[in-house]
């Protein structure tokens, strides 16, 4: 994917292959849950996901390129997974449910679809389903497809509503620090919010165009969203082990 998100090698992918007939006829897809996303204390977000996610994550912006994450704990691990299996009743981010699918810009507007071929959801059996069918895709890949364009499409959103934040500078550094009943000091650095004060002084023209444009709802949807902050430290409390040291960790 070619979103700022994924200028670099993405998260979670660690052996992209372009999917092909000729390479893949072979390999089928299997349930293979949500245990390679354990690490991983924050996750990138579209602005068509905020709404969902506000209910169960703080929806906050990454320190470097300001694209939208949810935050998923508050140390070095997601503690919305459980083995293979994602939180009950937890919206589930888009990025993870894609995975281990992706987009790969091979030219300006032009698209392919690519795998993670180290994913465990792959299986050179007759367990699972296939890719291919006498040489072409099966309605598997192709609602994969369809998924992916749709993602792709958000994401183009997404880095307008980030580059209007940008442009009238209304991100600012924040931290998360809490402390266990346990002792154990937790930091969290790495994100920024919306400035209140900042967003509060915007001309009523810049209101006006945000607000037709739907940008204001999820500016609202952020601020709702780090009450949430409350709630990964209940989950904290169940899933760290007392040490003495603070655990300082970064969003993504």
């Amino acid at each position: 994917m070619t979103d700022k998100s994924e200028t670099r090698f993405p998260l979670f992918y660690r052996q992209p292959e372009l999917l092909t007939a000729a390479q893949h006829a072979g390999l089928r897809l299997r349930s293979g849950g949500y245990a390679f996303a354990q690490q991983a204390n924050a996750i990138p977000l579209t602005i068509i996901e905020f709404g969902p996610a506000m209910r169960h994550y703080p929806v906050v912006f990454a320190a470097g390129d300001g694209f939208p994450v949810a935050i998923l704990g508050l140390d070095r691990r997601n503690s919305f997974v459980d083995g293979d299996a994602w939180a009950v009743d937890c919206y589930v981010p888009a990025y993870a449910r894609r995975y281990p699918f992706v987009f790969v810009d091979r030219s300006q507007d032009s698209f392919v679809l690519a795998i993670d071929r180290a994913a465990p959801h792959f299986a050179p059996d007759d367990a699972g389903q296939p890719l291919f069918a006498d040489g072409k895709p099966t309605e598997l890949v192709e609602n994969v497809l369809t998924f992916c364009r749709d993602f792709h499409g958000a994401h183009i959103q997404t880095d307008a509503f980030v580059e209007a934040l940008l442009a009238h500078d209304l991100l600012v550094d924040q931290h998360a620090d809490a402390r266990l009943d346990s002792g154990q000091a937790l930091m969290l650095r790495g994100f920024k919010i919306v400035d209140r004060t900042k967003f509060d002084a915007l001309s009523d023209a810049i209101i006006l165009d945000w607000h037709r444009k739907g940008w204001l709802a999820l500016i609202h949807f952020h601020f709702l969203s780090l009450d949430r902050f409350a709630d990964l430290l209940v989950r904290a409390e169940k899933h760290t082990a007392p040490t003495e040291a603070p655990t300082e960790t970064e969003d993504a």
